[in-house]
C-alpha cells in the first residue's frame, strides 16, 4: 500500500495545497510504494487552521487522516449488464468469504461500497499487500482484480476522482470534452455513461479526450480502448488553447460547442468558451486551498457578467459528505506572512499575489455568486483524498463572444474562427504563472496560436466510400443489413492493402472530416475487421475483430451461431475443439456454415437466473472439422468467470488453474493455447505507432493454413 496521496510533503511551499499526483489519484490501488516521508508541516497546519475549512473540533482527525494511507478503491467499469454480472461475481465469490476470514487472530473486514456511488459500482478496502499474501483466498481475490483490471472491467481509481463525471449528468446525445484526460479513468466513466443503453451501438454523443502530454495520450488510448467504443477520440493539445472545431450541419460550416466539459485550474476560461449555452462544466482540483478553488470560480463568475452560474449539486450524490464552499479566506506566503486584502500586499509581491486571489469585496456581488454551492471533500469524513469540485452552468454566450448569436449547441461561423481561440483570463495578472489560464486581457481574445505538433507522426484516418471494393465480399459474406453505415468505416493508410478497418460514430466522422488541419488526433474508432490473407479462399479477406463485435454485430445477418453456457466453456478452455464437442443446437448450426470467421452469440435466459444475464458475443473461426473462439487471453478469463469458472494463477506463476463452482476440473488449455495462437496475444498490447491494439493475428484453423496479416 502506498502512503496517502492526500498528504503534502514537508518541503512543499506552505499554504499551497495538498495536491496529489494525478496518476496516483486516478489509479489508487494495490501495490504502489513510496519512500517514507516526514508527515509534519507546521506552516501547513497553521494555514488550514486559520482558513477555517475544517469544522471545530475536527482538525486533529483531519491531520491524522492526511497521514494515513489511502484505501484501495475500485470501480466496476463496462456497460450495465456486464457490470452487474461482475458485481454479482465479486459479492458472491469473494466478499462473502472474506468477511468470515480470520488472519492472525484478526477478523477481516470485507470491502465496502462507496455509499454515494450509484448501483454499488465502486468499492474500497484497507487490505494491505502483507495481509493479502497470508491468505490463499485473498491472493485469488487480488489476482481476480489484477486480471479484470487488465481486461478493462475493473478500474483502480481514487474515490474522489469518480465525482466529477457523476456531476456532469451525462446523457447519450451529449458532446463531451475532457480537457486534461490522462490517464483516463474519468474518461472511461464518461464513455460508459454514453453507452448506458447497450442496444444502441452508436450513441449520438461522443467524448473528445485531450491531454497536452504526447506520451500520456497513449496511456489514455490504452485505457479508453478497453471499452471498445466508436464514440471516443483522443487528441493531443495544450488545453489552454485547444482549437475551436468545425462541423458540417446541413451543408453549412458551424462551430462545435460541447454539452459537457471536464476541466481543472489553468484551462477554465477555454472550457467555458467551448461550452454550449445550457451546458454544464465541472471544475475540480485535488487542492483544498481556496486560492485555487473558490478564488478561481469567483474570478470566472465575475468576468462572465452573468453568463455563468454555480449549480446547486447538493442533492446529486446522496451519501457523499462534503463541506460547502467558503466566501472568505486569507493569503499566506511560504514564510508565514498573512494578507487579508490586496491593499495590504507590498508592491514587491505584486507579481506573485494578485487582486483576484482575494474574496470579492462587494458583499452583494459575493452573495450573488453562491460560492457555498462549491463542494469541498475533506479526507477524514469518508476516508478519501481531499478534493474540490464546482459545477458551472452556462446561461448565455461569454461576453467576449456575444458577436456570435448562440442558440442550442451550434453557432453559425461568421468570420475567422480564430476569434474564438481565447478569451479574457479571470486571473490575468492575478494568478502566478503556473496557475494562469490561457487567454488575453482587456476583453479581447489573443491572436490565434499556431498548432504545435509533438511526438509521433500519426497515420492518417482515411474514410472509405460506399463503393469501396472491400465492401463487395464483406457485404455478401456477412450479409450486412441495408442500414449498415459504410461511410463510418475508416482505415489508417492511403496506400497498399488495408490491414484493419475501424468504425466511428457519424458525429465523430463529421468532426474528423472537418478538422484534420487544426487537430492532432492520436486515436479514434473501434476495430471491426482485420485482414486475413487466406480468408479469400473461404469467401472474405477480412475476419471479425473481437474489439468491435458489439458495435458491428447488430448489422450482421449471417455467420452467427447461437451458443449455450456449456458451449462457451468448451470454446474458451479448449484449443480447436471438434464441432462435435458443441451441444446439439450449436453443432447443427455450425455444420450448415462454410468455413471462415463467425460470431458466437449467447443470449441470456431470464428463466435461468444461475446463468449470466448479460449477452455475450465472441469472434470465432469455423474450420473444416473444428471451431474456435478468437478472443484475447484476459477477455477469455473474464467470460469464464462470468460463467462460474474460477480462473487463477498458482503462486509459482506456472500456469492457470480453473475450477468451476462444483470444484470439477475444467480442461486447461487456456494458457498453452496462447503460444499457438501466435499474435493473438498482441491484441492486448499497444501498437505505439498507431495508438491502437495490434490485432494482426489470425485464427488457427484446421484447413491446413493459418491466416496472416498483410
Amino acid at each position: 500500500m502506498g502512503k496517502r496521496s492526500r498528504q503534502r510533503q514537508k518541503n512543499q511551499p506552505a499554504g499551497r495545497d495538498n495536491r496529489d499526483n494525478r496518476d496516483d489519484r486516478d489509479n489508487a490501488g494495490w501495490g504502489a510504494g513510496y519512500a517514507d516521508i516526514v508527515k509534519e508541516n507546521k506552516l501547513f497546519e497553521h494555514y488550514y487552521k486559520e482558513q477555517g475549512l475544517v469544522p471545530d473540533g475536527e482538525f486533529e482527525q483531519f491531520m491524522e487522516a492526511m497521514r494515513e494511507p489511502l484505501p484501495a478503491t475500485i470501480r466496476i467499469t463496462g456497460y450495465k449488464s456486464h457490470a452487474k454480472e461482475i458485481l454479482h461475481c465479486l459479492k458472491e465469490k469473494y466478499f462473502k468469504d472474506i468477511q468470515e476470514l480470520d488472519i492472525d487472530g484478526q477478523k477481516m473486514e470485507a470491502p465496502q461500497p462507496l455509499s454515494w456511488y450509484p448501483d454499488e459500482q465502486a468499492w474500497h478496502t484497507n487490505m494491505s499487500r502483507k495481509i493479502i499474501r497470508k491468505s490463499p483466498l485473498l491472493e485469488k481475490f487480488h489476482q481476480f482484480l489484477v486480471s479484470e483490471t487488465e481486461s478493462g472491467n475493473i478500474s483502480r481509481q481514487e474515490a474522489v476522482s469518480m465525482i466529477p463525471p457523476l456531476l456532469l449528468k451525462i446523457e447519450s446525445h451529449h458532446k463531451i470534452l475532457d480537457m486534461c484526460a490522462a490517464p483516463g479513468s474519468k474518461t472511461a466513466q464518461l464513455i460508459e455513461m454514453l453507452h448506458a443503453d447497450m442496444d444502441v451501438p452508436f450513441p449520438e454523443g461522443f467524448v473528445i479526450a485531450n491531454d497536452v502530454d504526447n506520451k500520456r495520450c497513449y496511456l489514455l488510448v490504452h485505457q479508453a480502448k478497453r471499452l471498445n467504443s466508436p464514440c471516443i477520440m483522443v487528441v493531443n493539445h495544450d488545453a489552454s488553447c485547444i482549437p475551436t472545431l468545425k462541423i458540417d450541419c446541413s451543408g453549412e460550416k458551424d462551430i462545435l460547442f460541447y454539452d459537457r466539459i471536464l476541466c481543472d485550474l489553468r484551462i477554465a476560461v477555454r472550457g467555458v468558451e467551448q461550452l454550449a449555452v445550457g451546458g454544464r462544466m465541472v471544475y475540480s482540483t485535488c487542492s483544498l486551498n481556496p486560492i485555487e478553488d473558490e478564488a478561481v470560480i469567483a474570478a470566472l463568475l465575475e468576468k462572465s457578467e452573468g453568463a455563468l452560474e454555480l449549480a446547486d449539486s447538493s442533492a446529486d450524490l446522496p451519501g457523499l459528505k462534503w463541506m460547502p464552499g467558503v466566501t472568505s479566506w486569507k493569503l499566506m506566503t511560504k514564510e508565514g506572512q498573512w494578507y487579508s486584502d490586496w491593499s495590504d500586499v507590498p508592491s514587491s509581491r505584486h507579481t506573485q499575489i494578485r487582486p483576484t486571489m482575494f474574496p470579492p469585496k462587494d458583499p452583494e456581488k459575493r452573495a450573488s455568486m453562491h460560492l457555498e454551492r462549491c463542494m469541498r471533500i475533506l479526507p477524514h469524513h469518508q476516508n478519501t483524498g481531499g478534493f474540490f469540485v464546482a459545477v458551472l452552468v452556462k446561461k448565455a454566450p461569454m461576453p467576449w463572444n456575444k458577436r456570435y448569436p448562440k442558440e442550442g449547441g451550434l453557432v453559425p461561423l461568421s468570420g475567422p474562427d480564430r476569434r474564438l481561440s481565447g478569451g479574457p483570463d479571470p486571473h490575468r495578472n492575478s494568478l502566478p504563472p503556473r496557475a494562469s489560464c490561457g487567454g488575453g486581457g482587456g476583453g479581447r481574445p489573443p491572436a490565434a496560436k499556431k498548432m504545435k505538433l509533438f511526438g509521433y507522426k500519426e497515420d492518417p484516418f482515411v474514410f472509405l466510400t460506399e463503393d469501396d471494393p472491400v465492401f463487395t465480399t464483406i457485404q455478401s459474406f456477412y450479409d450486412l443489413s441495408p442500414d449498415f453505415p459504410k461511410l463510418n468505416v475508416l482505415t489508417r493508410t492511403h496506400e497498399g492493402k488495408k490491414r484493419h478497418l475501424y468504425m466511428v460514430s457519424k458525429e465523430l466522422r463529421n468532426v474528423l472530416l472537418n478538422n484534420s488541419e487544426r487537430m492532432k488526433v492520436i486515436n479514434t474508432g473501434v476495430k471491426v475487421w482485420s485482414r486475413n490473407s487466406d480468408g479469400e479462399e473461404f469467401g472474405c479477406a477480412f475476419r471479425l475483430a473481437q474489439e468491435g463485435i458489439y458495435t458491428l454485430q447488430p448489422y450482421i445477418r449471417s455467420r452467427i451461431i447461437r451458443v449455450s453456457v456449456e458451449d462457451i466453456k468448451v470454446l474458451l478452455t479448449q484449443e480447436n475443439p471438434f464441432l462435435s464437442k458443441l451441444e446439439d443446437d450449436a453443432h447443427a448450426q455450425a455444420k450448415k456454415m462454410v468455413m471462415g470467421s463467425i460470431v458466437l452469440k449467447y443470449i441470456p435466459n431470464p428463466n435461468a437466473p444461475a446463468e449470466p444475464q448479460c449477452p455475450i458475443q465472441l469472434c470465432g473461426w469455423r474450420g473444416k472439422t473444428s471451431i474456435r473462439a478468437f478472443v484475447p487471453r484476459n477477455e477469455r478469463f473474464h467470460y469464464l468467470r462470468l460463467l462460474g469458472v474460477e480462473v487463477f494463477r498458482d503462486k509459482q506463476g506456472l500456469g492457470q488453474k480453473q475450477k468451476d463452482e462444483g470444484k470439477e476440473e475444467v480442461e486447461d488449455e487456456v494458457e498453452k493455447d496462447t503460444e499457438e495462437e501466435g499474435a493473438v496475444e498482441n491484441e492486448g498490447e499497444l501498437d505505439m505507432e498507431n495508438g491502437d491494439k495490434n490485432g494482426s493475428s489470425q485464427p488457427k484453423c484446421d484447413s491446413g493454413k493459418q491466416g496472416t496479416s498483410s
